[in-house]
C-alpha cells in the first residue's frame, strides 16, 4: 500500500478533503433528493446511484493509474468483513425463502396472533428484538431472526410493512448498543480505556428512557390494531425452524451456524410433510436469487467508501472535526460528530469507533471527560446513524428480506430518533451528573 494510501499525518487541504468525500454526496444526492423530489423511493435504484457514486470515486483519485483505483476498490468491496455479511445475506435469504414456502412462517405468526392480544403485537415485537440483540449482541442476528416474521404479522393485520420492519431494526439496536457481547461495547470501552459493566450503567441513562418512550408509542399504536380472527393451527410443529433459530441466536451461536441449522431443520419437516427434495432447493434457490440486488449494493457500498479513505476522506473529517474544540461539551459533541461521520463514510459502527476511538480518547483527555461517557457517545451516536443510513447492512438485510425499498424505514425509526435526541439531551444537560464531576 503507498504512502498516501495510509498515512494519517498528511494535512489535507479543504479542496482535497471535499472532492475525497464528495462521492457520498453524489449518492446522496441522487438517491435520497431525486427519490423526495419524485415522492418515490423505488423509482431511483439505490444500486444505480451506488455504481454512479463510485465510478465518480474512481475518477476523483488522484496519482494513480487506473487499474490501481480500481485494485484498491475491488479490495474493500472483496474485504473479509464484507465477504462475511454477503455469506449471511446468502444464508438468510435461503432460510427465508424455505421457511414462508414450507408454511414455517405463516404457522408462527399465526399461533403469535391466537395467543397474544392483538393491541401487544407491536409492542410484542419491540421487546422481542430487544431482547433478542442484547443476548446475542449483534443487530444482524436479531433482524435475520425477526424480519421475516415481522413482515407477516404487517400482512395479516393490513399493517405497514416498513413500520413493522422499523420497530425489529429500532430493538435490534437497543442490544447492539447495550450488549456486553457486541462488537461495538467491546471497540469501545477498549479505545476509552473503562470497564464494560460502567459503560452498561452510563448508558443506561441514555438508552433507558429512549427505549420506553419508544415502547409507550408502540402500546398507543397497537390499541387500534383490530384482533384479528385465527382457526386452529393445523400443523404448530412447522414452528420448529423459528423456535430453533431464536434459541440458538439467543445462546450467542455464530449467526451463519444459527442459519445453516435452521435451514437443514426446516428441511427436515418439509421432507415430513410431503415436501421433495427438488421442491425445497428450488425455493432455496429463490431465496439466494432474492438477495442478489443486495450483495451488489454492499459490494458497490464497500468499494466506494474504500476509494473515499484512499482519497483521504477519512483523515480530513477527522482533520476538521477536531481542529476549534471549546470546552467539555464542545468536546462531546466532537466525540459525537466524529464516529457518526466516519460510521455514514464506513458504513460500519464497529470500524468506525475504531477509526476514531484514540483520536476521542485524547479530546477526553484534554477536556477532562469521564471515558465511560466517551465510550456511551462512541458506541450510541454510531448505533444511531448505522440503523438510520440506507446503505448499512443491517438495514439492507432487513429491507431485502421484506422486499422493500432500503430508505422506506427511516421515517418509522422511531427509537432512533428518541434515542438521537437523549444523546443531545445528555450532552446540553450533562447527564448522568455523576460523570461530570
Amino acid at each position: 500500500m503507498d504512502q498516501t494510501e495510509n498515512n494519517s499525518d498528511l494535512t489535507i487541504s479543504r479542496r482535497q478533503g471535499l472532492l475525497a468525500i464528495s462521492p457520498i454526496a453524489v449518492f446522496l444526492l441522487l438517491y435520497l433528493v431525486v427519490s423526495l423530489i419524485i415522492g418515490d423511493f423505488y423509482k431511483m435504484p439505490i444500486s444505480v446511484a451506488l455504481l454512479i457514486a463510485s465510478a465518480w470515486a474512481v475518477i476523483i483519485l488522484r496519482g494513480k493509474p487506473l487499474a490501481r483505483r480500481v485494485e484498491i476498490f475491488s479490495h474493500d468491496a472483496g474485504s473479509s468483513n464484507v465477504m462475511y455479511m454477503v455469506w449471511i445475506f446468502i444464508l438468510a435469504g435461503a432460510f427465508a425463502a424455505l421457511a414462508k414456502e414450507t408454511g414455517a412462517i405463516e404457522t408462527t405468526v399465526n399461533l403469535a396472533l391466537r395467543w397474544l392480544p392483538a393491541e401487544m403485537l407491536i409492542p410484542g415485537l419491540f421487546l422481542a428484538a430487544c431482547f433478542i440483540s442484547l443476548s446475542i449482541g449483534t443487530s444482524v442476528g436479531t433482524v435475520v431472526a425477526l424480519t421475516p416474521l415481522a413482515v407477516e404479522l404487517a400482512q395479516a393485520e393490513n399493517g405497514t410493512v416498513p413500520f413493522f420492519v422499523a420497530v425489529v431494526l429500532g430493538g435490534a439496536f437497543f442490544g447492539d448498543n447495550l450488549s456486553f457481547i457486541s462488537d461495538t461495547t467491546i471497540a469501545a470501552t477498549r479505545t476509552q480505556g473503562c470497564k464494560m459493566n460502567d459503560k452498561f450503567k452510563a448508558n443506561l441513562y441514555i438508552v433507558l428512557p429512549a427505549a420506553l418512550c419508544a415502547l409507550g408509542l408502540y402500546i398507543m399504536l397497537g390499541a387500534d390494531v383490530p384482533q384479528s380472527v385465527v382457526s386452529d393451527v393445523e400443523n404448530p410443529w412447522l414452528v420448529l425452524p423459528y423456535l430453533v433459530i431464536i434459541i440458538m441466536a439467543v445462546a450467542g451461536i455464530n449467526v451463519t451456524v444459527v442459519l445453516a441449522v435452521g435451514i437443514v431443520t426446516a428441511l427436515l419437516l418439509a421432507l415430513g410433510s410431503g415436501f421433495t427434495l427438488l421442491d425445497m432447493f428450488g425455493y432455496m434457490g429463490e431465496g439466494v436469487d432474492s438477495v442478489g440486488n443486495l450483495v451488489i449494493i454492499t459490494l458497490l457500498a464497500a468499494g466506494m467508501l474504500g476509494l473515499i479513505k484512499a482519497a483521504g476522506g477519512i483523515n480530513y473529517i477527522l482533520q476538521v472535526m477536531t481542529r476549534r474544540i471549546n470546552g467539555s461539551r464542545g468536546a462531546m459533541t466532537s466525540i459525537a460528530l466524529l464516529v457518526s461521520i466516519v460510521n455514514m463514510c464506513t458504513a460500519n459502527n464497529t470500524v468506525a469507533i475504531i477509526t476514531v476511538g484514540s483520536l476521542c480518547k485524547s479530546i477526553a483527555t484534554r477536556f477532562g471527560l469521564d471515558p465511560r461517557k466517551t465510550a456511551s457517545i462512541l458506541d450510541t451516536c454510531s448505533c444511531i446513524v448505522q440503523s438510520l443510513i440506507p446503505y448499512g447492512a443491517q438495514t439492507l438485510l432487513a429491507t431485502s428480506l421484506a422486499d422493500i425499498s432500503p430508505a422506506a424505514p427511516w421515517t418509522y425509526m422511531y427509537y432512533s430518533w428518541m434515542l438521537a435526541g437523549m444523546v443531545v439531551l445528555s450532552i446540553v444537560f450533562k447527564f448522568p451528573r455523576r460523570l461530570h464531576q
